[in-house]
């Protein structure tokens, strides 16, 4: 398994995305957004999911915290509802049938929940997965060790402990009845500290990253 077999989605919705990341989140943000969906599609194949619609997963992945960012935060939503309404708009604008558009809501939000039946989502179940390994070190063995370094140097963590925590603290203090205040009661701050992958060798090199092909 490594980076060059995991091909990046050469649209118009693909790189728009990550146009976005790139021009409003921070790098440590981004950085984990493309660590995340390379992790979810790395799960994709160590957990046997097929079928899978590649660039929705993505969207969805590079977004998925878009919504916490100061032009994008919703003073009423929840952070992944705003992020999904930022990939709907996004997708829209791309031509997307409005079913498909939707999809890209309904993975960013069940990004945040406990568990995603991966028959119900499959691209829910990955990102899902994906992120509680990136910020809460959930299945952390999981993967080949030789692809995590790989990911780890070319998308360093950085400050994302530090970044993200202030970020989720902030949404569950001004919105506590979304998803960020039942981060934050769950001890994100300290699973994020002693998160495994803060200690792979090679995390701190920076790469080359990802191009488009």
């Amino acid at each position: 398994m490594r980076i060059a077999d995991i091909r990046v989605p050469d649209t118009l919705a693909g790189r728009g995305a990550l146009a976005l990341a790139e021009e409003y989140q921070s790098p440590a943000i981004t950085a984990h957004a493309l660590r995340s969906w390379l992790w979810a599609e790395a799960f994709a194949l160590v957990d046997g999911i097929s079928g899978i619609d590649h660039e929705l997963l993505y969207v969805s992945a590079v977004l998925h915290d878009v919504g916490t960012v100061t032009e994008f935060d919703n003073h009423t939503l929840s952070y992944e509802h705003a992020g999904g309404h930022v990939g709907i708009a996004l997708t829209a604008g791309a031509g997307w049938e409005r079913a498909r558009r939707e999809r890209v809501l309904d993975v960013i939000v069940r990004h945040n929940w406990p568990s995603v039946d991966p028959d119900m989502d499959a691209e829910g179940y990955l990102l899902e997965t994906a992120t509680g390994l990136d910020i809460s070190g959930a299945r952390p063995d999981a993967l080949p060790r030789e692809f995590v370094r790989e990911v780890l140097t070319a998308y360093p963590r950085g400050a994302l402990a530090a970044e993200f925590g202030a970020c989720v603290v902030d949404q569950a203090r001004r919105k506590p009845d979304t998803a960020a205040r039942r981060l934050v009661d769950g001890g994100v701050l300290d699973k994020l500290a002693a998160n495994p992958l803060e200690r792979v060798a090679g995390e701190g090199r920076g790469g080359v990253g990802i191009r488009v092909s």
